[in-house]
C-alpha cells in the first residue's frame, strides 16, 4: 500500500514536473509544437518574469522505484522498492541569486513520512568563472558521486562509489566553483554529522576540492572531461554522513561522442578507525541502440586491507559482511521518454566478493535492477 500511495503522488508530481530546458522562454503556457512531455513537464514552472525582482518560481523534485532480486551462493533476496522520493522548490531572484529547497519522503514506511532536508541552500552566481553556495547542498566527487542520481545511467552508481563516496551525498557547507573555457574548479567545506537538517558541528568535517579539464575541442568530442577530485576528512566518531576515510582521492573521466560515451574512475581511500584502506577503479561503456534506447556495460574492482570493502546495496542485503576484494560485471538498458526526466532502466549483474578473514563477507551471485525514474 505505501508503494500504491507512492505513485499516485508520483503522479501529482509528475504532471507538475520541472519546465524542460535549462533556459526556458518567458511564457508558462505549453507551445503548440511541444511534446506531450515538455507540456506536462512545463507545468512545473509556477511563475516567470524576466522584468521582476523575483525571476522565475519553479518546482523540482525526484521520484524513483524499483524492483530488485538478488539470487546468489549465500541467500536469495527481492522486493519493491521506493529508492528514492523528494520534493520542493526553486526561486530566481535578482537575477544572480537562486534558493533552492527540496526534502526527502519515506513512501515505503511513512512513520514518519518526513525523513530530511537534502538541498536547502542559498546561491550566488556572479558569473560562470564564479559561484558562490552556502547551505545544505550536494557533495560531489568520483564519477558516479559526481553525477546527480537524475542522471545516472545505470540503475544505481558502481559499488565503487558506495564504497569511497559519501553515499549521504547532501551536507552543510560552503563552496565555491566555477568554469572558465574548458577549465572548471569547485573548492567546499562541510560538516560530517549526521543532522537531518543543516548539523550541528558536533561532529568533524571535510574539505573537498575538485579540479578538471574538457579536452573536448582537441578530441572532437561532445565531452572529453579529465577530472581531479580530492577529499580530507577530519576522523571523529561523530561522522555518522560520511564514510570513515581520512583522505579519499578520485581520477576520473568522461567522454561523449555522438551514440558512445566511456567512463573510467579509479579512486582511492585510506580509512580510520575499523576502517581499513581501499582502492578500485571502474570502466563504463555506453552506446544508443536506437533513438531513446541505450546500452551500458560497466566493470568494477575494489581491493581492500584488512576486510575493507563492502558489498553493493542490495548484495548487502543478503551478506552484511564485508571482504578484500569484490569484482562487478554489469549490463543495463535505458529507455528514455523524455531524456532524464523520464526514464526506465534495468541493470543485470554478477558479483563476487572474496573474504580472507572468512568472517561472513563471501559472495558468489546475480542480481537484477529494474526501476522508473521520474524528475521534475
Amino acid at each position: 500500500m505505501p508503494l500504491v500511495a507512492a505513485l499516485g503522488l508520483v503522479t501529482v508530481g509528475a504532471n507538475a514536473g520541472e519546465a524542460g530546458p535549462k533556459n526556458p522562454e518567458a511564457a508558462t503556457a505549453p507551445k503548440p509544437d511541444q511534446s506531450i512531455y515538455d507540456k506536462i513537464w512545463s507545468y512545473g514552472r509556477l511563475y516567470h518574469n524576466d522584468d521582476a525582482i523575483i525571476q522565475d518560481i519553479s518546482l523540482s523534485g525526484r521520484a524513483q522505484f524499483e524492483y530488485f532480486n538478488v539470487n546468489s551462493h549465500q541467500g536469495d533476496e527481492d522486493d519493491w522498492e521506493t529508492r528514492r522520493l523528494r520534493g520542493g522548490f526553486k526561486v530566481k531572484f535578482l537575477n544572480k541569486w537562486l534558493l533552492h529547497v527540496e526534502a526527502n519522503f519515506n513512501a515505503d514506511d511513512p512513520n514518519p513520512f518526513y525523513t530530511k532536508l537534502t538541498d536547502a541552500l542559498l546561491q550566488y552566481t556572479a558569473s560562470d568563472a564564479l559561484v558562490f553556495t552556502v547551505g545544505k547542498q550536494s557533495v560531489k566527487f568520483g564519477l558516479d558521486g559526481g553525477t546527480s542520481s537524475k542522471e545516472l545511467i545505470t540503475i544505481d552508481r558502481s559499488n565503487l562509489a558506495n564504497n569511497l563516496w559519501f553515499t549521504e551525498e547532501y551536507a552543510p557547507g560552503v563552496s565555491l566553483g566555477g568554469k572558465m573555457g574548458a577549465w572548471q574548479y569547485f573548492l567546499g567545506w562541510f560538516t560530517s554529522d549526521g543532522n537531518p537538517e543543516f548539523g550541528d558541528m558536533a561532529a568533524g568535517t571535510f574539505l573537498l576540492a575538485s579540479a578538471g579539464y574538457d579536452f573536448a575541442s582537441q578530441l572532437h568530442a561532445d565531452k572529453a572531461l579529465l577530472r581531479f577530485d580530492y577529499v580530507h576528512q577530519t576522523p571523529d566518531s561523530g561522522n555518522f554522513a560520511t564514510r570513515p576515510f581520512e583522505n579519499i582521492g578520485s581520477v576520473n573521466f568522461s567522454y561523449e561522442k555522438s551514440k558512445f560515451g566511456l567512463g573510467l574512475d579509479t579512486m582511492g581511500g585510506t580509512g580510520y578507525g575499523s576502517q581499513g584502506d581501499c582502492w578500485g577503479f571502474s570502466v563504463m561503456p555506453s552506446y544508443y541502440l536506437a533513438k531513446g534506447v541505450q546500452a551500458v556495460f560497466r566493470y568494477t574492482y575494489l581491493g581492500g586491507d584488512d576486510n575493507a570493502v563492502r558489498l553493493a546495496r542490495y548484495e548487502n542485503r543478503v551478506v552484511p559482511g564485508k571482504g578484500d576484494q569484490y569484482n562487478e560485471f554489469y549490463a543495463g538498458l535505458n529507455w528514455y521518454l523524455h531524456g532524464h526526466k523520464l526514464k526506465f532502466q534495468t541493470g543485470v549483474q554478477y558479483a563476487t566478493m572474496d573474504d580472507s578473514k572468512k568472517d561472513g563477507g563471501e559472495y558468489d551471485g546475480w542480481s537484477v535492477v529494474s526501476g522508473i525514474r521520474i524528475s521534475w
